[in-house]
């Protein structure tokens, strides 16, 4: 019971809670797309990505069908960190498919 009403004092502070956890998790995954721009994303698992951005979409069209703010943003940045990811994979691959990858 004491959890219950700790947890509804919390209440008034939903948004901000949710933007705060929104802004900590978009930054955390910055240091991921620096180094695949560094790498060209290898030891990046592909299919690892295309789950991830999968997971993003749906929590961003959540977001959208709740109507929450920091849920569309977070997963909207984070959707195109994906992409950057994404698109840095495939060009180092086929840069290295030409042999001019210097990884």
């Amino acid at each position: 019971m004491w959890a219950i009403l700790l947890l509804d004092g919390f209440r008034a502070y939903t948004e901000a809670i949710g933007f705060w956890a929104a802004v900590l998790t978009t930054i955390a995954f910055t240091p991921q797309v620096i180094r695949a721009w560094h790498t060209g994303g290898e030891g990046l698992s592909g299919t690892m990505l295309v789950l991830f951005a999968t997971g993003v979409g749906l929590w961003f069209l959540y977001g959208v069908l709740r109507m929450s703010g920091p849920l569309m943003t977070a997963n909207g940045l984070t959707g195109i960190q994906i992409l950057v990811l994404l698109a840095l994979k495939i060009r180092h691959a086929r840069l290295k498919r030409l042999g001019l990858s210097s990884h």
